[in-house]
């Protein structure tokens, strides 16, 4: 029985990751709300609560971004890589690099900005459309299956969400990959 369900949670993985199932999912829930006992399962969608001058910002990517000087992300594991990187707001785009085998990157890699828009968030804050930046960003591979996903919603993420709210994160962009 568990190997049947582990083959549906598979499926029930790919089926939501196709963009256009996963935006009318979070139509839905954002619609309808969540249901009682259905906590774990709904994206936590919540409206702006000031101007988005106002606001404080984050950065977090599921395609591979991090330092180049950080350890790349895990590409042996079938089960992917749960881990994150942490990257300081103020660093330049050529100190970074992609570790990610799941997707075609070339674009990205002649131009981060396709799938890490931090240039262009610094550029929405100098023209006071964005209040502030958080001083540091987040990258995660996006490829996690198995028994890792246990690893990044019971641990990393919730490290991640942790340290977006001791930097006074108000929004984060999700780029995924």
């Amino acid at each position: 029985m568990s190997e049947h369900k582990t083959w549906l949670e598979k499926l029930a993985n790919r089926f939501y990751a196709i963009p256009t199932v996963a935006q009318l999912w979070a139509r839905r829930v954002a619609r309808e709300g969540v249901q009682d006992g259905d906590a774990e399962a709904a994206i936590p969608f919540v409206r702006l609560r000031g101007p988005l001058h106002r606001a404080r910002g984050a950065l977090i990517t599921t395609g591979g971004v991090h330092l180049r000087a950080q350890q790349p992300f895990d590409m042996l594991s079938a089960s992917g890589d749960p881990t994150y990187r942490e990257i300081p707001a103020d660093t330049p785009a050529e100190q970074l690099t992609i570790t990610h085998k799941y997707y075609d990157h070339r674009d990205a890699d002649a131009d981060l900005n396709v799938i890490f828009p931090l240039a262009h968030l610094r550029s929405l804050v100098e023209q006071g459309v964005v209040g502030a930046l958080a001083p540091r960003h987040f990258g995660f591979m996006g490829h996690v299956d198995g028994e890792q996903v246990a690893t990044l919603t019971g641990q990393t993420a919730r490290e991640v969400a942790a340290k977006l709210r001791q930097d006074g994160v108000d929004f984060v962009l999700l780029t995924p990959a």
